[in-house]
């Protein structure tokens, strides 16, 4: 499998954007090329788990009047070092992938605030396998694919 970057497409422009006078549009791309990247391969209740994850750092950080990672759909997913797609210096995903139209429906859902959350209001995630330093301690509060899913931290 090769690396792809998220890079939108051309065809997503800031005019197309602002024409609906928000910033829907742009969020629903933005947190799709996340699903894709860092999702892509997994259930489709993984990547549903990885959007609300988004959606609860968006809620949080816009209940407490801001936060490190972001306070819109956009911040929170290019936010640097939170999902590995963003770091760039990779082919752009395209819309004839099958399994990005599958993130940008679920994208579109989570967005609209369609998506339950089944993750418990977590705030953070990683693979199985891998042990961050802030996970120490911690257990997780959901497990979908090989995501592993935390909603106590701070």
């Amino acid at each position: 499998m090769s690396a792809r970057s998220l890079r939108p497409e051309p065809t997503i422009s800031a005019a197309s954007v602002l024409q609906d006078n928000s910033r829907s549009g742009e969020a629903v791309d933005t947190l799709a090329r996340t699903l894709w990247s860092d999702a892509r391969g997994e259930p489709v209740r993984a990547m549903e788990a990885l959007a609300a994850l988004v959606m609860n750092r968006v809620r949080r950080a816009r209940e407490r009047g801001g936060w490190w990672w972001g306070g819109d759909v956009v911040a929170v997913c290019r936010k640097p070092g939170q999902f590995g797609g963003w770091n760039g210096g990779r082919d752009a995903v395209t819309s004839d992938d099958p399994a990005f139209a599958a993130c940008r429906r679920i994208a579109r859902r989570a967005v609209a605030g369609q998506l339950a959350d089944p993750t418990f209001g977590a705030t953070h995630v990683h693979r199985a396998g891998e042990s961050p330093d802030w996970a120490h301690g911690r257990s997780a509060c959901a497990e979908f694919g090989t995501l592993l899913f935390y909603n106590d931290v701070e």
